[in-house]
Protein backbone atom coordinates (compact mmCIF):
# COMPACT_ATOMS: atom_id res chain seq x y z
CA UNK A 1 0.00 0.00 0.00
CA UNK A 2 1.82 3.55 -1.07
CA UNK A 3 1.70 6.39 1.06
CA UNK A 4 -0.60 9.15 0.04
CA UNK A 5 0.90 12.34 -0.84
CA UNK A 6 -0.49 15.87 -1.29
CA UNK A 7 -0.45 17.28 -4.82
CA UNK A 8 2.54 18.21 -6.49
CA UNK A 9 3.61 22.17 -7.01
CA UNK A 10 2.24 23.22 -10.02
CA UNK A 11 5.24 25.59 -11.71
CA UNK A 12 2.70 27.24 -13.89
CA UNK A 13 0.95 28.00 -10.63
CA UNK A 14 4.06 29.54 -9.19
CA UNK A 15 5.17 31.29 -11.90
CA UNK A 16 1.69 32.83 -12.35
CA UNK A 17 1.85 33.97 -8.22
CA UNK A 18 5.27 35.70 -8.81
CA UNK A 19 4.59 37.44 -11.89
CA UNK A 20 1.47 38.93 -10.07
CA UNK A 21 3.24 39.85 -6.68
CA UNK A 22 5.62 41.64 -9.04
CA UNK A 23 2.65 43.39 -10.90
CA UNK A 24 0.79 44.06 -7.79
CA UNK A 25 4.29 45.76 -6.40
CA UNK A 26 4.68 48.02 -9.33
CA UNK A 27 1.29 48.91 -9.31
CA UNK A 28 0.32 49.01 -5.07
CA UNK A 29 3.39 49.46 -3.49
CA UNK A 30 5.01 47.15 -0.46
CA UNK A 31 2.39 48.32 1.93
CA UNK A 32 -0.54 47.94 -0.33
CA UNK A 33 0.40 44.70 -1.46
CA UNK A 34 -1.62 41.99 0.03
CA UNK A 35 -1.62 38.09 -0.47
CA UNK A 36 -5.07 38.35 -1.15
CA UNK A 37 -4.83 40.49 -4.30
CA UNK A 38 -1.71 37.96 -5.43
CA UNK A 39 -4.23 35.45 -5.47
CA UNK A 40 -6.87 37.08 -7.48
CA UNK A 41 -4.14 38.19 -9.80
CA UNK A 42 -2.50 35.01 -10.60
CA UNK A 43 -6.17 33.16 -10.50
CA UNK A 44 -5.27 30.39 -7.48
CA UNK A 45 -7.00 30.13 -3.80
CA UNK A 46 -5.33 32.19 -1.65
CA UNK A 47 -4.94 29.15 0.33
CA UNK A 48 -2.76 27.64 -2.38
CA UNK A 49 -0.73 30.79 -1.97
CA UNK A 50 -0.56 30.05 1.51
CA UNK A 51 0.85 26.55 0.94
CA UNK A 52 3.63 27.58 -0.28
CA UNK A 53 4.71 31.16 1.24
CA UNK A 54 3.62 31.61 5.00
CA UNK A 55 4.12 35.31 4.85
CA UNK A 56 4.13 38.43 2.38
CA UNK A 57 8.08 38.94 2.70
CA UNK A 58 8.77 35.42 1.40
CA UNK A 59 6.64 35.84 -1.10
CA UNK A 60 8.00 39.31 -2.04
CA UNK A 61 11.49 37.47 -1.32
CA UNK A 62 11.12 34.90 -4.53
CA UNK A 63 9.69 37.32 -6.94
CA UNK A 64 12.31 39.54 -6.41
CA UNK A 65 15.16 36.57 -7.17
CA UNK A 66 13.26 35.82 -10.50
CA UNK A 67 14.00 38.97 -11.55
CA UNK A 68 17.37 38.86 -10.47
CA UNK A 69 17.59 35.62 -12.27
CA UNK A 70 17.39 37.93 -15.42
CA UNK A 71 20.94 38.83 -15.18
CA UNK A 72 23.70 37.50 -17.37
CA UNK A 73 27.21 38.15 -17.87
CA UNK A 74 27.92 39.18 -21.44
CA UNK A 75 30.77 37.79 -22.86
CA UNK A 76 32.41 41.21 -24.02
CA UNK A 77 35.97 39.67 -24.96
CA UNK A 78 37.58 41.13 -21.56
CA UNK A 79 37.11 41.68 -17.67
CA UNK A 80 36.60 45.12 -17.75
CA UNK A 81 33.99 44.90 -20.45
CA UNK A 82 31.99 41.86 -19.12
CA UNK A 83 32.66 43.66 -15.40
CA UNK A 84 30.98 46.96 -17.34
CA UNK A 85 28.07 45.07 -18.70
CA UNK A 86 26.79 43.53 -15.71
CA UNK A 87 27.27 46.47 -13.70
CA UNK A 88 24.83 48.12 -15.83
CA UNK A 89 22.34 45.71 -16.30
CA UNK A 90 22.16 45.73 -12.53
CA UNK A 91 21.38 49.22 -12.30
CA UNK A 92 19.10 48.98 -14.82
CA UNK A 93 17.21 46.21 -13.11
CA UNK A 94 17.19 48.57 -9.70
CA UNK A 95 15.52 51.44 -11.72
CA UNK A 96 12.52 49.25 -12.15
CA UNK A 97 9.79 50.36 -9.92
CA UNK A 98 8.81 47.01 -8.35
CA UNK A 99 12.32 45.82 -7.89
CA UNK A 100 13.44 49.25 -6.53
CA UNK A 101 10.19 48.98 -3.63
CA UNK A 102 10.46 45.33 -2.96
CA UNK A 103 14.48 45.40 -2.29
CA UNK A 104 14.39 48.34 -0.24
CA UNK A 105 11.30 46.51 1.83
CA UNK A 106 12.37 43.27 2.42
CA UNK A 107 15.47 44.62 3.68
CA UNK A 108 14.05 46.76 5.80
CA UNK A 109 11.89 43.99 7.07
CA UNK A 110 15.18 41.78 7.31
CA UNK A 111 16.37 43.78 10.06
CA UNK A 112 13.79 42.16 12.33
CA UNK A 113 13.58 39.09 10.72
CA UNK A 114 16.36 36.07 10.79
CA UNK A 115 14.76 33.90 8.65
CA UNK A 116 13.65 36.31 6.03
CA UNK A 117 17.82 37.30 6.01
CA UNK A 118 18.65 33.63 5.38
CA UNK A 119 16.09 34.01 2.51
CA UNK A 120 17.21 37.15 0.90
CA UNK A 121 21.09 35.17 0.82
CA UNK A 122 19.85 31.95 -0.25
CA UNK A 123 17.51 33.10 -2.66
CA UNK A 124 18.77 35.90 -4.36
CA UNK A 125 22.21 36.79 -2.66
CA UNK A 126 24.10 33.49 -3.07
CA UNK A 127 22.12 32.69 -6.54
CA UNK A 128 23.77 35.58 -8.13
CA UNK A 129 27.54 34.55 -6.75
CA UNK A 130 27.50 32.79 -10.37
CA UNK A 131 28.24 35.95 -12.52
CA UNK A 132 31.04 36.47 -10.10
CA UNK A 133 32.29 32.60 -11.07
CA UNK A 134 31.70 32.74 -14.55
CA UNK A 135 33.19 36.18 -14.60
CA UNK A 136 36.25 34.95 -12.80
CA UNK A 137 36.57 31.68 -15.13
CA UNK A 138 36.18 33.15 -18.17
CA UNK A 139 39.03 36.08 -16.99
CA UNK A 140 41.38 32.93 -15.90
CA UNK A 141 41.06 31.27 -18.89
CA UNK A 142 41.58 34.16 -21.03
CA UNK A 143 44.95 34.63 -18.64
CA UNK A 144 43.49 37.87 -17.25
CA UNK A 145 43.77 36.85 -13.49
CA UNK A 146 45.70 34.31 -12.29
CA UNK A 147 44.07 31.05 -10.52
CA UNK A 148 43.72 30.33 -6.54
CA UNK A 149 44.76 26.78 -5.75
CA UNK A 150 43.51 27.69 -2.25
CA UNK A 151 39.61 27.05 -2.38
CA UNK A 152 38.99 28.67 0.76
CA UNK A 153 40.63 31.82 0.05
CA UNK A 154 38.59 31.74 -3.89
CA UNK A 155 35.58 31.43 -2.38
CA UNK A 156 36.54 34.46 0.08
CA UNK A 157 37.74 36.53 -3.36
CA UNK A 158 34.51 35.44 -4.86
CA UNK A 159 32.32 36.70 -1.84
CA UNK A 160 33.95 39.90 -1.51
CA UNK A 161 33.99 40.77 -5.16
CA UNK A 162 30.15 40.20 -5.13
CA UNK A 163 29.59 42.62 -1.92
CA UNK A 164 31.89 45.03 -3.29
CA UNK A 165 29.92 45.48 -6.82
CA UNK A 166 26.62 44.45 -5.75
CA UNK A 167 27.22 47.16 -2.56
CA UNK A 168 28.48 49.70 -4.80
CA UNK A 169 25.60 49.90 -7.55
CA UNK A 170 22.92 49.08 -4.49
CA UNK A 171 23.99 52.30 -2.78
CA UNK A 172 24.28 54.52 -5.82
CA UNK A 173 20.95 53.57 -7.62
CA UNK A 174 18.85 53.14 -4.01
CA UNK A 175 20.70 55.57 -0.96
CA UNK A 176 21.83 57.93 -3.29
CA UNK A 177 19.53 58.30 -6.00
CA UNK A 178 22.25 59.30 -8.67
CA UNK A 179 22.41 57.54 -12.14
CA UNK A 180 24.79 54.91 -12.67
CA UNK A 181 25.48 55.55 -16.81
CA UNK A 182 28.85 53.93 -18.57
CA UNK A 183 31.36 56.70 -17.56
CA UNK A 184 30.84 55.68 -13.86
CA UNK A 185 30.67 52.35 -14.71
CA UNK A 186 33.69 52.59 -16.57
CA UNK A 187 35.72 54.67 -13.43
CA UNK A 188 34.17 52.00 -10.88
CA UNK A 189 35.33 48.71 -12.77
CA UNK A 190 38.69 50.88 -13.10
CA UNK A 191 38.73 51.49 -9.22
CA UNK A 192 37.76 47.13 -9.28
CA UNK A 193 40.06 46.15 -11.21
CA UNK A 194 43.53 48.97 -10.76
CA UNK A 195 42.69 50.23 -7.39
CA UNK A 196 42.98 54.58 -6.57
CA UNK A 197 45.70 54.16 -8.61
CA UNK A 198 43.64 53.58 -11.89
CA UNK A 199 41.47 56.18 -11.26
CA UNK A 200 43.53 58.87 -10.24
CA UNK A 201 46.22 58.87 -13.37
Amino acid sequence: MCSRRGRPRSAEADSAILEATLASLGELGWSKLTMGDVATRAGVAKTTLYRRWTAKSELVVDAVAVLFDELELPDRGSLAADVEGVVLQFAALLERPETKTALMAVIAESTRDEALRARIRTSIVDRQKRLVLLGRERAQTRGELPREPDTAKAARTADLIFDVIAGAVVHRTLVSAEPVDEEWARTFTALLLGGLAAVQS
